[in-house]
């Protein structure tokens, strides 16, 4: 995630975000209270609609609906936001993180702490770079804090191979129960773009093919 983040208040004027996006390089903002819990989300489609809502005589086109200006005629976060934004938390994996953008059409999470606050934000790109990870790497955590803490699964007696985020799974495990267990845990490690079964149970090595 990007942290410390960039938000707005509520009555944060139109001009003031376009500011904040353009000196940042982000795409969108949480609105938050006086407490820095998450109130909605501004985003560059929040103020293309407003912008492109101009009256614009050289067009025979009707302008589409914009946000309201508030009372004083000016346009704000309240006036832009997207209300009730999903979020996450620093704990949520990079998969399930992926899989609420995904049901829900979003480009960005802001991410709350055990308060309730917003602490960071998380966009496609964040979670995309997991998958830059490097190889060796990716084979070591499997081997060290994922094979290695599964009980009754010794790493000595599997084939761990990595190439280009694509994992395989050789050798044997005790009992058939562990190796779902296995493969589950593999494909939740960050970087990791597919799990290989070729693993047997109870002394018992799979077919390879």
């Amino acid at each position: 995630m990007t942290s410390p983040v960039v938000r707005v208040a509520p009555e944060t004027g139109f001009r003031e975000i376009v500011a904040l996006l353009t000196e940042y390089d982000i795409t969108g903002v949480p609105v938050v209270d006086a407490e820095g819990r998450p109130l909605g989300i501004v985003s560059e489609a929040d103020l293309l609609r407003t912008l492109a809502a101009q009256e614009d005589p050289g067009v025979l086109l009707p302008a589409p609906e914009a946000a309201s200006a508030g009372p004083g005629g000016a346009v704000t976060a309240a006036d832009l936001m997207t209300a009730q934004p999903v979020c996450t938390t620093p704990g949520t994996s990079v998969v399930a993180a992926a899989r609420l953008m995904s049901r829900h059409g979003l480009k960005r999470l802001p991410v709350l702490d055990e308060d309730g606050r917003v602490t960071g934000m998380v966009s496609r790109g964040d979670l995309l770079r997991v998958f830059l990870r490097e190889d060796v790497v990716i084979r070591r955590e499997i081997v060290e804090e994922v094979l290695g803490r599964i009980d009754g699964v010794s790493p000595a007696e599997i084939g761990v191979e990595v190439d280009q985020g694509r994992v395989v799974l050789s050798g044997t495990v005790p009992e058939p129960y562990l190796v779902p267990i296995v493969l589950n845990l593999c494909r939740s490690v960050d970087g990791v773009v597919s799990v290989t079964d070729r693993l047997g149970a109870g002394g018992a090595a799979a077919p390879v093919g």
